[in-house]
């Protein structure tokens, strides 16, 4: 499960720090702030049916959808080489993420048990980053000594390797339906699982920095010296995942509430450091800051989700908190890509905004007591 989490993480992450720019030698500068939104835009779409297929379908079915569609991106990419192509598949390509994560989070909790179940999102998320880690830094490094299309025919083969990987995994859902068009149908209460609402408040409002981040930094990285636009996505992966070791453990023994609070301390510390110290070694500062919050928060804030969840909803659950990870970071994207428009002076103002917004989900974190409220 690890492993396949690992080359899915990495297969789209390679990209990222390489768009931006590629989107300006297609002519689409002024469109920087869709290649996250767009992404997220369609991945957030795509949960409530995921998260009603997982609990209906199965794991593993979901989990080769996500990562299917990364493979037929990848392979798309050097062929609609026109903004409106790439665009495009930036909206396709969002589906990915909107059916592996869901139903992966979904796998672990049912083999899993409960009282472990921050330990075990926390060894997932180490592989995950790992993905993430490595991601950017092949794709940079494949972009700058080969091109940018050997990138993405490398994102596609990861993604294919992904989905190997799941053909030898046992399917955990004990009621099975098979699928039809008619799972399809989403109502209203398919959407979203009213339990989870906490978790998915404070997902909203600490991811929507991240949208700004994924925005910014490539370019900001040149501008401070960088030669690797993947350099602050390296440090911040390596840093989340050395803290995932122990973040998930402590949520199960001191609480997901504490472990959540101190992540958005340390999230907002770290976005003051990075528009504060406009330099390289504020840079990295600011990203093993960074690491360090998102991989305590991460964790913590999907085990809080299944702690939420009913048991036979917890696809649902998981979806309403991923749609609020991928609508905090679609309009972040959105309205950082509108605001800079590659006027770099504008940078830290962005992120002091940024650091506001998280400010808000720690008041808002204040309301809770150092417990779950666990649904049985």
């Amino acid at each position: 499960m690890c492993l396949s989490s690992l080359l899915f993480s990495a297969s789209f992450n390679m990209m990222i720090p390489e768009l931006p720019a590629y989107l300006s030698s297609l002519g689409g500068a002024e469109y920087k702030g869709f290649i996250i939104a767009l992404f997220t835009l369609t991945a957030g779409i795509s949960r409530p049916f995921s998260g009603k297929l997982t609990d209906k379908v199965g794991r593993v079915p979901i989990m080769a959808v996500g990562s299917i569609v990364c493979f037929v991106c990848g392979i798309l990419y050097p062929v609609l080489t026109t903004v409106s192509g790439f665009l495009f598949l930036r909206l396709i390509h969002g589906f990915s993420t909107g059916f592996k994560p869901t139903a992966t989070a979904a796998y672990i909790a049912d083999i899993i048990p409960r009282e472990r179940w921050g330990e075990a999102l926390g060894l997932h998320g180490i592989c995950f980053s790992i993905g993430m880690a490595i991601g950017p830094a092949i794709g940079s490094t494949l972009t700058l000594y080969t091109s940018i299309n050997v990138m993405f025919f490398t994102s596609s083969f990861l993604s294919l390797m992904s989905i190997l990987i799941l053909f030898n995994m046992k399917e955990t859902l004990k009621e099975k339906h098979k699928f039809s068009f008619k799972l399809l149908k989403i109502s209203k209460q398919d959407i979203f699982a009213k339990e989870a609402l906490p978790a998915a408040v404070v997902t909203f409002l600490s991811y929507s920095a991240f949208g700004a981040i994924l925005t910014l930094i490539p370019d900001w990285t040149v501008h401070l010296g960088f030669e690797n636009k993947g350099i602050f996505f390296i440090v911040f992966t390596l840093a989340s995942m050395l803290i995932r070791f122990f973040a998930g453990k402590i949520s199960d023994q001191k609480g997901r509430v504490l472990v959540i609070k101190m992540g958005l301390g340390l999230l907002v510390l770290a976005l003051l450091v990075l528009a504060t110290l406009d330099f390289k070694t504020g840079l990295i500062i600011g990203a093993l800051m960074y690491g360090f919050s998102t991989g305590i928060l991460s964790p913590a804030l999907n085990a809080w989700t299944i702690d939420f969840s009913l048991p036979n909803g917890r696809g649902k659950a998981i979806a309403t908190m991923y749609i609020a990870m991928e609508a905090g970071i679609g309009l972040g994207a959105l309205l950082t890509g509108w605001y800079f428009q590659d006027y770099l002076e504008r940078v830290p103002t962005i992120i002091y905004v940024a650091a506001v917004v998280c400010i808000v989900a720690t008041l808002y974190m204040l309301k809770f007591k150092n417990a779950p409220k666990v649904i049985s």
